[in-house]
């Protein structure tokens, strides 16, 4: 079985200490890529549930590639990342939501020096067990000791209506938490005990805060609203005040000489920045405390140089941002986005260095489009998903490899943060050779007037995904949306059915094959047009050989002769519109599927015009083998059915032989409404050379869920291993050598050598051409001006050699 589709981005990712590497939490292990690449190289295996912090350890003389992490199966295990060793795990018995560990970056570097206990404080979930009522407390913060391996008894920092996230300063001296309109912090005494008094400070807004970061040196923290805007609050807990007048249990504004300072507030000041216009989601000051790096829902990271209030920017990312990681080399930085991507970032001039791309996320469909809009397509031979993404893209991700290959943008339009969708890529469609591609765009009208369906064409070399756009047709069907969109076999034709009554069968003109057997194209064109009775026309599929199309007519399924465009038979008769029609690999059969109140299932004997057997389910998605007669199904259980024995189970994966209506495996699966099933026939370059010539090539089944996490596995129960899977090696890198200083910053100098036996300054510049050289180096080891400027007039004058007599 191969699992991937987790999310890189459910928690902030963590630097080695040499910046080579960055551990990154995904499910429930720690994935570890590599800086210089974006490749995974590693992998930290062995908690049971998700991974909510990873924390290395500063490097000290003992300690170089050590982290914690944190889970909510209830543990806290401590690793050794460079050989992917577990050495120490801690039970906690309650999940850990987050974990911050502020006495690390106190850890002493003599190794002769006692080392004093480390204390981690987590936020954790203790409603387990217990009856959820309204207002219920139900998280809390915590103390553990990591070195004696257990939480500590009786001390718990703060209770919370669920569990939160907690932020540690730089330097350790503080913790807080987020409590809707005010900041709740602890100050962590420099000798942390068990049983130790930690004083609390409290700071007070008028919005919901969303995000807050510690100054690295002083007292000051920073915290952004709901709103967009960001207060930052000097001398924090320098004194305590003790004047307070409330009314109604609200703080009032006194005059004090504070500005900005709500009611007793311990802090000298607090001003505000305002850019951002919605919620802040990331905060984060420089190591040096001169800037202040914000970003959120628009997809931009804005950087604030606190003394001046100078601004700038990093615009078009693409996607709201997340988190803000720097690393212990000041040229690195990362920012983590809400559509599972991971951007390296070269600074200060935040360049996008590389990015470490999860599987994507879709945005929302409106209801309007919801029954004709697909999400993913398969190339079935290369373990391939074309998904829609959020950004009016179409993601290739190879689910062997669970890593993004390519993109698509489908529609040039930028990134915008609101909730109102004016556009959306509906349907997406693979050439059995993964050599086309076919996309619906849906631009939604405003009050009814000004709708728009593209149907676009996009062609590839068949070892290549780097599609290009051949052909847009608008409105291919007037103004009706298009219900699907199917592919010949074998030659270049595809077949697009629409709710407006009608399907066409589109082809490609002008096809020259070229000498590196890429297929060159002008365009696609309309080829034939075809109804029945005006009925909606909702799915449409081809035979395994390319000689029968089948087209969904509302309540019946229609079958043509796609070459002359002659309606060959009607068959069937459901009392619910059918949503998909598919053949059944080589065999004589044919599954429809219907949706609304009275779902079902069928199959049809294309030798005798009529049902085999059918089955009352309601499905989700249906696929078929290409060689042999079995088909699997995705069905979903009614909410009615969904009990708490079922354990959040929705969903079921049946596999059947077409002439046995009896199941062949069952599944049961989670998150299966809008989930997607696919054969994978892998061909030869995925099976390892040791692999026998004898052994046929496997046919996985792929099931994609509706957060696309996916798992491949073998339908026939066979191991993975016995047909040689070569399946995600780890793309080891060799150590490079790390650059420090100016080299980390401006890159390598150039350089600059000197002759031997010089005997003046302008010795050492090159002959014939000097003037290409002279101004290379680093200044002070340049000669001075006085001497190259006669080397320099004299390499322009022309030299002749005379014989005096």
């Amino acid at each position: 079985m191969i699992t991937g589709g987790k999310s890189y981005v459910s928690s902030a990712p963590a630097f080695s200490n040499d910046a080579k590497k960055l551990l990154i939490c995904t499910g429930s292990s720690v994935s570890i890529f590599s800086t210089s690449t974006a490749l995974q190289v590693s992998e930290l295996e062995g908690h049971a549930d998700l991974v909510t912090s990873v924390i290395v350890v500063p490097a000290s003389s003992k300690l170089l590639n050590y982290c914690w992490t944190s889970s909510l199966d209830g543990t806290i295990r401590y690793w050794d990342f460079s050989i992917s060793e577990l050495v120490k795990t801690i039970t906690t018995g309650l999940p850990v939501h987050c974990m911050v560990i502020p006495s690390l970056s106190s850890i002493l570097s003599k190794s002769d020096e006692k080392q004093p206990d480390i204390f981690a404080y987590v936020s954790v979930d203790v409603s387990q067990g217990k009856e959820k009522l309204p207002n219920t407390l139900c998280g809390q913060i915590r103390k553990c000791n990591l070195t004696k391996a257990r939480m500590v008894g009786g001390v718990t920092l703060a209770e919370t209506q669920k569990p939160d996230f907690v932020v540690s300063s730089p330097a350790g001296k503080y913790i807080g938490i987020r409590d809707k309109r005010k900041l709740r912090i602890w100050e962590v005494p420099t000798k942390d005990l068990e049983r130790v008094f930690h004083k609390k400070i409290r700071l007070h807004h008028t919005k919901n805060i969303t995000a807050f970061a510690f100054h690295p040196t002083e007292r000051i923290v920073a915290a952004g609203d709901a709103t967009g805007r960001i207060l930052i609050w000097r001398g924090f807990g320098n004194k305590a005040f003790s004047v307070c007048n409330k009314t109604d249990g609200d703080f009032m504004d006194i005059d004090d000489g504070r500005a900005g300072v709500r009611g007793d507030d311990d802090a000298d000041s607090c001003t505000t920045l305002h850019w951002h216009s919605a919620e802040v989601k990331v905060l984060f000051f420089s190591s040096d405390g001169e800037y202040l790096f914000s970003g959120g829902k628009e997809g931009v990271l804005m950087v604030w140089q606190l003394d001046t209030g100078k601004r700038k920017f990093l615009p078009r990312i693409g996607s709201s941002l997340l988190y803000y990681t720097s690393s212990g080399d000041p040229s690195i930085s990362t920012i983590s986005c809400a559509d599972n991507r991971i951007h390296i970032l070269k600074m200060p001039s935040m360049e996008i260095l590389k990015s470490i791309s999860g599987i994507k996320l879709p945005r929302s469909v409106p209801e309007v489009l919801k029954d004709s809009c697909t999400g993913f397509a398969f190339n079935k031979t290369s373990g391939i998903a074309a998904i829609r993404t959020d950004n009016y893209c179409i993601q290739f991700y190879s689910l062997l490899d669970d890593r993004e290959i390519s993109e698509v943008q489908v529609c040039e339009r930028n990134y915008q943060p609101v909730d109102e969708v004016t556009v959306i890529v509906s349907l997406v469609a693979l050439s059995p050779d993964g050599c086309v591609m076919c996309t619906v765009e849906t631009r939604l009208p405003e009050d009814e007037i000004g709708g728009l369906v593209s149907l676009k064409f996009w062609v590839c070399g068949p070892e290549s995904t780097n599609f290009s756009l051949s052909t847009i047709v608008y409105e291919p069907h007037r103004d009706a949306s298009i219900s699907g969109i199917a592919f010949h076999p074998t030659h270049p034709m595809a077949v697009s059915s629409s709710y407006g009554g009608d399907f066409k069968v589109w082809v490609s003109n002008n096809v020259n094959k070229l000498k590196d057997q890429t297929l060159a194209s002008n365009g696609w064109t309309c080829h034939a047009v075809g109804s029945y009775k005006k009925k909606p026309m909702t799915a449409t599929a081809f035979s395994a050989d390319g000689s029968v199309l089948a087209v969904a007519a509302e309540t019946v399924i229609t079958l043509w002769d796609p070459k002359k465009n002659v309606l060959v038979a009607v068959i069937g008769e459901s009392l619910e519109p059918i949503s998909k029609v598919a053949f059944i690999g080589k065999s004589d059969y044919l599954v429809s599927a219907s949706g609304g109140s009275k779902p079902q299932l069928s199959v049809w004997s294309m030798s005798n015009m009529c049902m085999s057997w059918s089955y009352k389910l309601r499905t989700e998605a249906v696929t078929s083998t290409v060689d042999d007669s079995y088909f699997a199904v995705l069905g979903l259980f009614p909410k009615s059915s969904n009990e708490s024995t079922l354990h959040d189970v929705d969903g079921v994966i049946l596999l059947f032989n077409v002439e046995d209506p009896v199941p062949v495996t069952t599944w049961f699966v989670r998150k299966a409404r809008g989930g997607e099933l696919a054969f994978v026939h892998l061909n030869p370059k995925s099976i390892k050379d040791d692999a026998s010539d004898s052994t046929s090539t496997p046919a996985l089944l792929a099931y994609v869920n509706n957060d696309h996490e996916f798992v491949l596995f073998s339908p026939h129960g066979e191991q993975l291993d016995e047909h040689g899977i070569s399946h995600r090696e780890n793309h080891v890198v060799p150590e490079e050598t790390g650059r420090v200083g100016y080299e980390s910053v401006y890159g390598e100098l150039a350089e600059f050598k000197t002759m031997e036996n010089s005997t003046s300054p302008a010795s050492v510049l090159p002959s014939g051409r000097p003037w290409e050289t002279i101004f290379s180096g680093s200044s002070h080891n340049l000669p001075s001006l006085t001497k190259l400027c006669s080397v320099f007039l004299e390499s322009l004058l022309e030299k002749r050699t005379t014989d005096i007599e």
